[in-house]
């Protein structure tokens, strides 16, 4: 089962949550802070998928670990 993990803006700054949890895991006035704490959940949670969105929402980035665990077998 994998595990997936999101970096998103809010309004009281950028926070991170795991699937199905109403509360956040991480919270920041950065994005790069949030993304850093994330990473660590999404590694120590592996088979996981850590989504980052961009500050209108949309999908910025999506990194998988272990990176032998994504589902699209190709670089990037």
């Amino acid at each position: 089962m994998r595990h997936n993990f999101y970096v998103a803006k809010t309004e009281k700054g950028w926070e991170g949550h795991r699937d199905g949890k109403n509360h956040a895991i991480a919270k920041g006035a950065t994005k790069k802070e949030v993304v850093s704490e994330m990473i660590r959940h999404a590694k120590h949670h592996q088979p996981s998928s850590l989504k980052i969105h961009k500050v209108d929402g949309r999908i910025q980035e999506e990194r998988t670990y272990p990176r032998s665990s994504d589902p699209a077998k190709y670089p990037g």
